[in-house]
């Protein structure tokens, strides 16, 4: 990539975006705390925050205000993830660590509801927001990071096609524990070939009428 004429990007997550199956809005408490707090922060999400900087939370009150505090001295950009038909609160995911200067932003705060993990909705979702930093506001780099012992997240971040860089070991001290922290990426420069995977992916003819995948996603990467 040319970088003679680069100039910083916008920041991330300031409209909504919309999929077949999601939307996906900046969070709005006025509109969005009822069903946020049921589908993530009610006390039978609990384990949803178990590596997360926060949570959990013990009531309505103390998830807005903690949640408001944190992302709005870090900076995140929160989005909330909805049924696109009935418009239901699904979930929620944050643009974080913007460095607008240097094109490279983190997608974290992952929370998915009860109904959304494991679906394709939730898959749509990922792919939405790294189009939108791609394609949207031309960044370069989209980073994923997890306590090295949070194997699902590492999973997931192996799916949706970002690329292991390593791990930093004593990176933090979360609730007086050590956290040792696996770094996750995909670049601009690996985007149209994760674009085509997921695409390939989410099409109603790789889904069954049941609604169950034919294909994985990696297998559609491992054609490209």
């Amino acid at each position: 990539m040319n970088l003679s004429d680069w100039s910083p990007r916008a920041i991330p997550g300031q409209a909504d975006l919309t999929g077949n199956s999601v939307i996906l809005e900046p969070i709005d408490w006025t509109r969005h705390l009822e069903g946020l707090y049921s589908a993530v922060a009610s006390e039978n999400n609990n384990d949803i925050w178990t590596y997360m900087p926060i949570g959990p939370f013990v009531d309505k009150a103390q998830f807005q205000s903690n949640f408001s505090a944190v992302s709005g001295h870090l900076g995140w950009q929160t989005l909330v993830i909805k049924n696109q038909k009935n418009q239901s609160v699904l979930g929620m995911s944050s643009f974080m660590r913007i460095r607008e200067a240097h094109g490279s932003v983190e997608v974290g705060c992952v929370a998915f509801g009860q109904h959304l993990k494991r679906t394709k909705e939730a898959t749509e979702a990922m792919y939405l927001m790294a189009r939108h930093v791609f394609e949207d506001l031309g960044y370069r780099r989209y980073e994923w990071k997890c306590h090295n012992e949070n194997t699902a997240s590492k999973r997931a971040a192996e799916r949706f096609g970002f690329q292991f860089e390593g791990i930093f070991r004593n990176d933090m001290v979360i609730d007086g524990k050590n956290r040792d922290t696996a770094w996750f990426s995909m670049t601009d420069g690996d985007w149209q070939q994760l674009k085509a995977a997921f695409e390939a992916w989410l099409a109603p003819e790789n889904f069954d009428e049941i609604g169950q995948q034919k294909e994985r996603l990696e297998s559609f990467r491992s054609r490209q």
